[in-house]
């Protein structure tokens, strides 16, 4: 009976899959966190926050977070040009589980070595 139940399961149906789709990468869920903890953050200082993380990759995960309505984007029309990142509401709805990760790492990262 088990085996039929999840013969006929598809993991790419479930919510954890589609959270997973949203925050996977090495980056993302660095830059929530980053949006979570300074609110409103530009380009440069993400960069500079994420000192390993290449301007490409910052880039297409910031446009991949932003089509996924995570963030906004708001663009400031002057030269030179200004564009600020923070949380929309669907990004803030994360956090709680963000922050819960971050507890849960800072009472085990010591007991693993």
């Amino acid at each position: 009976m088990f085996k039929d139940y999840i013969e006929n399961s598809n993991f790419e149906d479930t919510g954890f899959s589609y959270t997973l789709s949203l925050i996977s990468g090495k980056y993302k869920m660095v830059i929530l966190y980053c949006l979570m903890e300074f609110q409103v953050v530009r380009y440069n200082e993400l960069k500079r926050y994420i000192k390993s993380i290449s301007h490409k990759t910052l880039s297409t995960s910031l446009k991949e977070l932003e089509k996924d309505e995570l963030i906004i984007r708001k663009e400031y029309p002057q030269i030179p040009p200004k564009v600020e990142y923070s949380l929309s509401e669907k990004g803030q709805s994360l956090m709680k589980i963000l922050d819960l990760l971050c507890v849960w790492g800072e009472i085990h990262k010591d007991k693993g070595k």
